[in-house]
């Protein structure tokens, strides 16, 4: 293990340190200060999807630093209609308007408070084992970290995920709106059925509430389609995007369809939208269509799931995969393993406590990935 870093003397330590100390990036590469290489199948939580340090978006960053850093929403800018032009030419055909922030958090929090609204209604039901942020109204729909934050906002309600009968009773005419994740990253790399996202906008439909998809770890390629909303042909009200929408660039996005109905200086960013992550984002988006990488990030999940199949170890009770996102459920703890895998160079993340979860760049080449399925079997 390395010397403690310059920031374990000053950080407010939050997070879970893993030991090591990370100074570059290049692709599906992180290198630590030590001189070791390590495969990141973290992406920094789903974040660089299109690798570290991509030249497209080194570029745009370069090439508008030069030009202009910020402009408030109050005026217009072109590199933010720009940027949300590509977003709804990508999206749901249902979603027409753009409110850009910072994070998935501050774009889950925007969403609620659109819902809030258009609807003048104050209830928000969401799914167990959901993860939508941290921030106090993100929390109040997320089923895990509550309890030490308490009170939260009021009016969050949970059911569990693809049980339609307790949707339709959850339901009435006091929600707002239904938060849903494709796939629960947090929660296990779960995906939602199709008959459960059907009757959730069926449900919200003929009650009067929105239905609000959070696509902050499932977007930009990851699952297979640009967003998962593709494989099951859903049409939100609200979707909230954030993580690899600027290629490593802090950006969040909700997209809105025309049921949503707000005022100006009903909500606001100062650096929502600032034209040097809009030019990232930007760039990013045109190297995941120009590379192809959701029909990348098909074809490499299937490769990893051939491959890590043809011999299961012992320890591994399911294998969840939809494109390059892969939850492997295990039979005990996952965290030794998750250290075991680093000791190894492979950085990989937990999604609750007896799940692997890997998110590696969707650039990742196939011999790494033959790299991390070693790894896996000898660690497991």
């Amino acid at each position: 293990m390395t010397e403690p870093s310059l920031e374990s003397r000053y950080a407010l330590e939050v997070y879970p340190r893993r030991g090591i100390n990370i100074i570059r990036g290049e692709g599906a590469s992180l290198f630590s200060d030590d001189g070791k290489t390590y495969i990141d199948c973290a992406a920094g939580v789903g974040v660089a999807n299109i690798g570290h340090s991509n030249p497209a978006v080194i570029k745009a960053l370069t090439d508008q630093a030069e030009t202009l850093l910020t402009c408030p929403g109050i005026f217009h800018n072109d590199r933010r209609g720009e940027l949300m032009q590509r977003l709804v030419r990508l999206s749901p055909k249902s979603l027409e308007r753009v409110f850009l922030c910072n994070s998935g958090t501050e774009s889950v929090e925007a969403a609620i408070k659109f819902a809030r609204a258009t609807t003048g209604r104050s209830g928000l039901i969401t799914a167990m084992r959901g993860f939508h942020g941290r921030t106090l109204g993100a929390l109040s729909a997320t089923f895990k970290y509550r309890d030490e934050f308490e009170p939260l906002i009021p009016g969050a309600s949970f059911i569990p995920l693809n049980n339609i009968e307790k949707l339709d009773a959850a339901v009435d005419e006091t929600t707002a709106a239904v938060m849903l994740e494709i796939v629960q990253g947090e929660g296990g790399v779960r995906p939602a059925s199709g008959d459960f996202l059907d009757a959730a906008r069926r449900i919200c439909t003929d009650r009067g509430a929105l239905l609000i998809i959070d696509e902050v770890q499932t977007g930009f390629c990851r699952t297979g389609g640009f967003f998962a909303c593709e494989h099951y042909d859903v049409e939100p009200d609200l979707l909230c995007l954030a993580k690899g929408i600027a290629g490593g660039v802090p950006m969040g996005a909700v997209l809105c369809a025309e049921t949503v109905n707000v005022r100006p200086g009903v909500h606001g960013s100062t650096f929502g939208g600032n034209p040097l992550a809009c030019a990232a984002g930007s760039a990013a988006i045109d190297f995941m269509v120009e590379h192809k990488l959701a029909d990348r990030a098909s074809h490499l999940g299937d490769y990893f799931k051939e491959g890590f199949t043809q011999k299961l170890p012992d320890s591994v009770r399911e294998l969840r995969q939809i494109g390059l996102m892969i939850g492997i459920e295990l039979k005990q703890k996952a965290t030794p393993f998750l250290q075991t895998l680093l000791d190894t160079g492979i950085i990989a993340l937990p999604a609750g406590p007896t799940v692997i979860r890997l998110l590696p760049p969707l650039t990742i080449e196939e011999k790494q990935l033959d790299t991390v399925i070693d790894a896996l079997r000898r660690t497991l």
